[in-house]
């Protein structure tokens, strides 16, 4: 009896979102396929596009092997991203790494390849790409800073990387099981105590037009963040909270002594102590808020998600 060992050659995937925005994501593909050739392999979530669905022929026009995820609704950025890791996961069994990043060609192609040799050591998991200088508004750059700064303050952690990372396959598999990847990508590699290897990359412009993200779109993609770390907001806040409302307490005695040695202006003390007892009343009210908030975010977190069920329609390359 004759056996046959037929070995599939293994693929670079990449992962990529795209939403009303076709022009780019074929000139990204367009650069990739320059770059990696038949070891590329597409995989495309269409997040719901309604005035410019992905067509097939934005891999077929390349010769690019791969599938387009066609969503039944537009369920956002990161979520979008979670799909298609989930479908990489489930589906495909040739990736020898996996790569996300966005389609509007902020994330340079050309960089990519720097992420690979990261990822190549054996003593890292996911290798990220550091931000070194972005292509930004000056007003986008300050909220980013501002951003940092509040993460690192309530979070311990610094993070410096956003949705352009390198996997190994075996780290794929352990981050498709955190739901946390449904809301923020790079807050959950922090958490997922994995090996992290940076990679210090510049922002590039975009290919075509504006970004999508307006203020509220940015300050809440940074919420998101803080979720995925609630517990450890939580105590940073309840320390804080704590702290206050034990100087609240402590003015409020020395009020209360300064009235009774008759050293006190008058009206002085009504006052004081009626903003301290606001302040105390704030502060117990803040840090009820916090763990409430921090319950709502875990009960959230741990439901079960199928990847599946977002999926319309999955359509393959003529070139696989």
């Amino acid at each position: 009896m004759l056996i046959i060992n037929i070995q599939i050659e293994k693929k670079l995937v990449i992962v990529t979102p795209i939403y009303e925005d076709t022009k780019s994501a074929k000139k990204l593909i367009l650069e990739l396929q320059k770059i990696f050739r038949e070891k590329l392999y597409i995989v495309a979530v269409d997040d719901g596009s309604v005035n410019e669905p992905v067509n097939i022929k934005l891999l077929d026009d390349n010769n690019s092997n791969g599938v387009i995820l066609r969503l039944t609704k537009n369920i956002g950025h990161q979520a979008a991203i979670a799909v298609g890791l989930n479908y990489v996961a489930n589906k495909i069994d040739f990736c020898e790494k996996i790569i996300v990043m966005d389609s509007d060609g902020e994330d340079d192609p050309t960089t990519a390849k720097n992420l690979l040799e990261v990822l190549d050591n054996e003593d890292i998991d996911i290798a990220v790409g550091k931000r070194k200088n972005r292509s930004e508004v000056m007003y986008f750059q300050i909220f980013y800073r501002i951003y940092k700064f509040i993460f690192k303050t309530f979070t311990g952690r610094t993070i410096a990387f956003g949705n352009f990372v390198a996997l190994k396959p075996k780290s794929l598999q352990r981050i498709v099981k955190m739901p946390e990847i449904w809301t923020h990508l790079a807050a959950s590699l922090l958490s997922s105590k994995l090996r992290i290897g940076e990679c210090s990359i510049d922002r590039s412009e975009r290919y075509y037009g504006k970004s999508k993200m307006n203020f509220v779109a940015f300050a809440l993609h940074g919420f998101k963040a803080l979720m995925i770390f609630s517990e450890e907001v939580l105590v940073r806040v309840g320390i804080f909270c704590a702290f206050i409302a034990i100087l609240s307490i402590l003015g409020g005695v020395a009020a209360i002594m300064l009235k009774f040695y008759g050293v006190a202006t008058p009206g002085w003390f009504s006052l004081v102590l009626g903003v301290l007892v606001l302040v105390f009343l704030q502060t117990g009210t803040l840090t009820l808020m916090t763990l409430l908030l921090t319950g709502v975010v875990k009960n959230n977190s741990t439901e079960n998600i199928s990847y599946a069920e977002f999926i319309k329609k999955v359509i393959s390359s003529k070139s696989i």
